[in-house]
């Protein structure tokens, strides 16, 4: 595979210019059909990357913690449905649903609620206790995360973990350079430029001036999470 000329490496003053601002730049991996081997290998360096973030083993016990999450869990970009399959698992009585563009991943336990499509169209006509996103929303440009926030109204509770933009997260970034395939070189970078810093990601979801308590932290492994819920 080809990966873009310079997508890889960057000098120190470039990067830290890109930082100050989002940059949203497609992945290869959103552009790859499912069963490409280099999706299969991007897909497992992500399981790993999530595993060294501890994400979702933050999300599963915050989600866990939330009084709402009786009423349901809904997952948005669920991928290989590995967070629902963990919740399942530790919450048996939990209604979960999973929405992705990719199709139902196999053998995913029968009572996890799969709806396949677009995220705007599936969020129209839902509604739960916990929406829940786990590495994307930093897909989405600013004005389409002000759309997504005006779509939250039907849900108590919001769990979120995105890329920390920060000069700490693309130096790790680069270090994992090395241990991961082609098309993770030079998505994981993209992530990280378009991550969020603090007060970002709740602004442009409207969370600061729509009736939502907040928390929001940045871990030292490149995480960026907010937990929101309603009064």
């Amino acid at each position: 595979m080809e990966i873009p000329p310079g997508a890889c490496a960057r000098d120190g003053s470039s990067a830290r210019s890109i930082l100050m601002q989002r940059l949203v730049e497609p992945e290869i991996l959103d552009r790859l059909p499912v069963d490409d081997p280099e999706a299969v290998r991007s897909r497992r360096d992500l399981r790993w990357i999530n595993f060294l973030m501890g994400n979702e083993r933050w999300l599963a016990r915050r989600i866990a913690r939330l009084p709402s999450a009786r009423k349901g869990v809904w997952e948005i970009g669920a991928g290989e449905g590995r967070l629902l399959r963990r919740l399942a698992t530790r919450q048996p009585e939990m209604p979960l649903t999973g929405c992705d563009l990719a199709p139902r991943p196999a053998s995913l336990p029968d009572r996890i609620v799969w709806r396949q499509g677009d995220v705007f169209d599936e969020l129209a006509t839902a509604s739960g206790g916990v929406l829940v996103a786990n590495l994307f929303l930093h897909h989405f440009d600013d004005l389409s995360l002000v759309r997504f926030g005006s779509l939250l109204a039907n849900f108590d509770a919001l769990c979120i973990n995105e890329p920390h933009r920060s000069s700490l997260a693309m130096a790790q970034g680069r270090l994992l350079l090395p241990f991961v395939g082609p098309v993770t070189r030079h998505d994981m970078l993209v992530s990280i430029r378009a991550g969020f810093r603090r007060g970002e990601l709740p602004e442009r979801l409207g969370l600061t001036a729509g009736g939502w308590q907040m928390r929001e932290e940045t871990t030292w492994r490149g995480a960026l999470r907010v937990l929101a819920w309603r009064d």
